[in-house]
């Protein structure tokens, strides 16, 4: 037996545990400042909320276009609720494949790629507040192709 009995709690100890805590409780309420947020009814949309699968409006999308694309604008039209945690959030356009503009222009939203185990490779890129500029890309940001979406 050495003799000691049980240690007291040095001053920082105590306080180190307190201090990872707060750090902690801090990460996770700047992360979900971070998160995006659907529309509620008290947000309005960020562009007009009819529905996008219009047989005229689907039509006018170009044929490059995955069918899964189709969701996905209608989903942009309505402002959410979006699948994955990322969509909506700001793209960087770091390697500067798309025309330069502010950063805050550009927003994705995964295109949902049927069989993957994740958020494939497939996004729509798009470009103003409500979007008036559309990319899309079917191989995660390597290359892009711009179309239109046709207004109700």
């Amino acid at each position: 037996m050495s003799g000691r009995g049980p240690r007291p709690q040095g001053f920082w100890q105590g306080r180190g545990r307190l201090l990872l805590v707060a750090v902690a409780i801090a990460a996770v309420a700047w992360q979900a400042t971070r998160a995006p947020r659907p529309a509620t009814e008290s947000t309005p949309a960020p562009i007009a909320t009819t529905a996008f699968g219009a047989a005229a409006q689907a039509d006018a999308l170009p044929a490059f276009l995955p069918p899964e694309a189709r969701d996905t604008l209608a989903l942009i039209a309505r402002g959410g609720p979006f699948p994955y945690p990322q969509d909506g959030t700001v793209f960087g356009n770091y390697e500067g494949r798309l025309p330069a503009q502010p950063r805050g222009w550009y927003h994705e939203y995964t295109v949902r790629t049927p069989g993957a185990p994740n958020r494939g490779a497939r996004r729509i890129i798009t470009g103003g507040t409500p979007p008036r500029a559309y990319w899309y890309t079917a191989d995660h940001y390597e290359s892009f192709r711009s179309f239109q979406v046709p207004r109700p």
